[in-house]
């Protein structure tokens, strides 16, 4: 075979993905522990306060998304401590150690012993205070955090002629693997703590804070490892005052440039920021338009902890299985496709020639869960069609009187919660291309000193996710999920649509 030999353009060589180092791996296990805490113990929620605090469909769903919510908009607060005070190493031990508190106060609200008097202020101060805090805190750091510790540099394959080990591929391989700990720690938190709720609620608790004070340990075993940048000012802040100045002076930008060139320093004018933040800003904010769609997507995702459990409460199954526990499936079809698609599809496309860039792998993921929707309409409409209790609300499709009872959990119809799966499968297949690609697409497009500010700014979109689950919670009890379902499918589509047609082209600029 001819050897090929190496270019002194790097470009042109096969461009491949590089390791990731040790203190990467740190960082990615301690995401690991933190998302055990985080789904082994959210997971519950929904039946818990079903089922122990006795709360209605419309409600607990209504606290669900409002955790949810909570826990996403905190990331800009803890982007900005990192960014001014702290750096990201003690910024994420600080809100661990507030996050732990809060899984504390949790199990302890959750003895039996005490169900009559702290059970639902302590739930609730313990997400809404704490916990929620913890993780919004972590995640608008660990990432970028993780990200950070690799090389910047293009550079030859040490091993392979005619390779490059290129950063962008090596950055898309670390989120990747990075969303596949994500979802082995809500693999192992999904599995054991709804099987330990059978026999205490608190102990199902406790097992999330023990996994992850390990976590803890382990980020703090790495510290002398880690490149952690030093912090620089309230960037955020810094964004808000350009952004806000370029936009009062957007008449007096130079012809034909995006109103943003307004803060450009001119006429011996002097700012906190220079010609190099205000080009940085400008294809940050182009970048953030992408983003826009997130919300929609999160609202459609977050059914996961609530509405699909309310589902599944009603739905044939073994007496060992918890309705929640179908997330099991979720983050298994994760962790056994990221693998597949990192060391077999995505490269076997790169040698070909075919680049599937981040903009056109997340409107697959959009498409998978537009799909994944109408499933869900369809299956809603045929429980509300299977007896006993049809649609919960004491009639059958004929009008006739229904013994319901008064518990929920008794309200069973004959359709298999094994139904649920496709759901399951196709939402976490989406995850691969919308959600891991999103954090990658975030990382890549902002400048360094920006990268906390974007990060935190895509978790957001999370929380807007929950907000608009919180409004739709009104319409979340019997009958109407049918056309909840319908309705989110629609919006999605068409999002999904103006999306491609909007943002396609921004795969030939990252």
């Amino acid at each position: 075979m001819k050897e090929v030999e190496v270019s002194e353009d790097l470009d042109s060589n096969i461009q491949v993905a590089g390791p990731i180092p040790l203190a990467a791996w740190l960082i990615i296990v301690t995401e690991l522990c933190e998302r055990f805490a985080y789904y082994g113990a959210s997971m519950l929620f929904q039946r818990y306060m079903l089922q122990r605090l006795l709360l209605g469909k419309s409600k607990a769903t209504a606290i669900s998304r409002g955790f949810n919510f909570f826990s996403y908009m905190t990331a800009i607060f803890g982007a900005a401590v990192a960014d001014k005070w702290l750096g990201k190493f003690k910024t994420v031990l600080l809100f661990a150690i507030i996050y732990t508190l809060g899984l504390v106060l949790l199990t302890v609200s959750a003895i039996d012993s005490l169900r009559e008097t702290v059970a639902l202020p302590g739930f609730l101060v313990s997400i809404f205070c704490l916990i929620s805090w913890g993780t919004g805190g972590i995640k608008s750091n660990v990432s970028a955090f993780a990200a950070e510790q690799l090389p910047i540099e293009d550079y030859p394959h040490p091993k392979k002629v005619g390779y490059t080990v290129n950063h962008a591929v090596t950055v898309e391989r670390l989120f990747r693997y990075f969303y596949m700990a994500i979802n082995i720690g809500g693999l192992l938190g999904q599995g054991i703590t709804p099987a330990v709720s059978s026999y205490a609620w608190d102990i199902a608790y406790m097992i999330p804070a023990i996994a992850f004070v390990v976590g803890i340990i382990v980020f703090a075993l790495g510290r002398n490892k880690y490149y952690d940048r030093p912090p620089n000012g309230n960037v955020l802040g810094k964004c808000i005052r350009c952004i806000t100045y370029a936009f009062r002076h957007r008449h007096e930008r130079p012809e034909g440039t995006h109103w943003v060139q307004s803060a450009l320093p001119r006429n011996g004018e002097t700012f906190e920021w220079d010609a190099k933040f205000v080009k940085d800003l400008e294809r940050t904010y182009h970048a953030c338009k992408v983003f826009c769609i997130y919300p929609l997507y999160w609202a459609l995702y977050n059914n996961m902890t609530d509405n699909f459990v309310n589902m599944g409460i009603n739905m044939t199954r073994p007496n060992w299985l918890k309705p929640e526990m179908l997330s099991f499936v979720n983050s298994l079809v994760i962790v056994i496709f990221i693998p597949i698609l990192d060391t077999f599809i995505f490269p076997m496309l790169r040698k070909a020639g075919f680049r599937l860039g981040p903009v056109n792998r997340i409107i697959i993921g959009f498409c998978i869960v537009t799909f994944c929707f109408v499933y869900v309409t369809v299956l809603q409409h045929f429980l509300y069609k299977s007896g006993p209790y049809y649609n919960f609300t004491g009639k059958d499709p004929n009008g006739n009187h229904v013994d319901v009872p008064t518990d929920i959990s008794l309200m069973i119809n004959e359709l298999t919660i094994w139904a649920q799966l496709p759901a399951y499968i196709l939402i976490g297949i989406s995850e691969i291309f919308s959600s891991a690609t999103g954090l990658e697409f975030a990382f890549r497009s902002a400048a360094p000193e920006l990268k906390s500010v974007v990060m935190s700014l895509f978790l957001c979109t999370n929380a807007f996710g929950s907000l608009i689950g919180m409004i739709l919670a009104i319409w979340s009890s019997d009958p109407n999920f049918v056309y909840l379902y319908a309705a989110q499918a629609v919006a999605m589509a068409i999002m999904t649509v103006l999306f491609a047609w909007r943002f396609a082209r921004l795969d030939n600029m990252v």
